[in-house]
């Protein structure tokens, strides 16, 4: 349960206002078109769907940056587009919400990363993908680098959220993170399976129980295998808190001090897990910018990521819905 006073919760929601947060990794773009099925197609036995409705969303650490702006910050998204269409809607979504496109470069060489859901009759009939799994250039990787270095001193936090799409190469996550640690700035990192194990470091690593698994070769089953696995990662990675998503079972927080706390999860009623991942380490990021300590900064992530999972679609907390929500249902 969280022990903390109204008015040390009204001094965190003031202080998320204003907080720069870079957030580094694989943007992309969802698409949605919605229809109905009337009929088979004569050319070959599959569904053809009339399309009513189309539009487009942030995904990936684009929906991150999205997260940052609901919650009251100023995002600085830093990653690569295409030159295409997709990647043309995706400046076009940045200009309309307000966030700033410096961070974002055009590589004509890869494609604007961009998946495409098509759905009829509310059944999701396909999904298409359209991206490169290449490593950026060194080129792009040093440009990412600058913009970063240049910016450094407005930054309250850095986010490093990985897809595995070919942003956050070994080399780019090292100076990335010795720069944040070489100016006190926090970073937090959502991993993926590639490059797991090198980010090292880092303030709050915020791994899922099956990425977890995959690394360690391992099933967590019970208390003891989440605590062993989570003391492993906190002592492979040398990070400050290793925040373990266990999806229906809330979270574990571990310690360099050798604590382990559970936070169960808050969701009331699971309608969709898309984005929960994206909403938990915006809200981490931001509660810890603002002068949460690590408990209330996880128990406001883990808490903002069952708000996400009772909504249908990838759809961003916003600010006021968090801490009203919390006052009603905590203290």
């Amino acid at each position: 349960m969280l022990n903390i006073s109204e008015v040390k919760l009204d001094s965190i929601k003031n202080n998320f206002n204003g907080k720069h947060i870079a957030v580094i990794g694989d943007m992309m773009l969802d698409s949605y078109f919605w229809g109905d099925v009337k009929r088979i197609s004569p050319e070959a036995p599959v569904p053809v769907v009339e399309i009513e409705n189309e539009f487009f969303r942030f995904g990936g650490a684009a929906n991150v940056a999205l997260n940052i702006l609901k919650l009251g910050g100023i995002p600085f998204p830093i990653g690569v587009i295409g030159n295409d269409t997709d990647g043309n809607i995706f400046k076009t979504l940045l200009a309309e919400a307000d966030i700033s496109g410096e961070g974002i470069i055009v590589d004509d060489l890869r494609p604007t990363t961009a998946k495409t859901r098509v759905i009829a009759d509310n059944q999701h009939v396909v999904r298409i993908d359209r991206e490169s799994k290449n490593e950026i250039s060194t080129e792009i990787e040093n440009k990412f680098f600058s913009l970063l270095n240049d910016n450094i001193n407005k930054f309250d936090a850095i986010i490093l959220q990985d897809y595995n799409k070919g942003v956050l190469s070994k080399n780019l996550i090292k100076r990335v993170i010795d720069l944040a640690n070489q100016n006190g700035i926090i970073v937090n990192v959502d991993p993926k399976f590639d490059n797991f194990l090198e980010y090292k470091n880092v303030t709050v690593f915020k791994p899922n129980k099956k990425e977890t698994e995959d690394i360690l070769g391992i099933r967590i089953k019970n208390d003891e295998e989440i605590n062993v696995a989570g003391k492993k990662l906190l002592s492979n990675l040398n990070c400050k808190y290793v925040l373990l998503t266990l999806g229906e079972l809330g979270v574990a927080l571990f310690s360099n001090d050798d604590s382990v706390k559970r936070i169960p999860t808050k969701a009331r009623k699971v309608a969709d897990v898309s984005g929960a991942g994206d909403t938990v380490i915006s809200t981490l990021t931001m509660a810890l910018a603002a002068g949460a300590d690590i408990y209330e900064a996880a128990y406001l992530a883990n808490y903002a990521g069952g708000l996400v999972c009772e909504k249908v679609g990838i759809v961003p907390i916003e600010q006021n819905e968090l801490f009203n929500t919390l006052k009603e249902k905590v203290l």
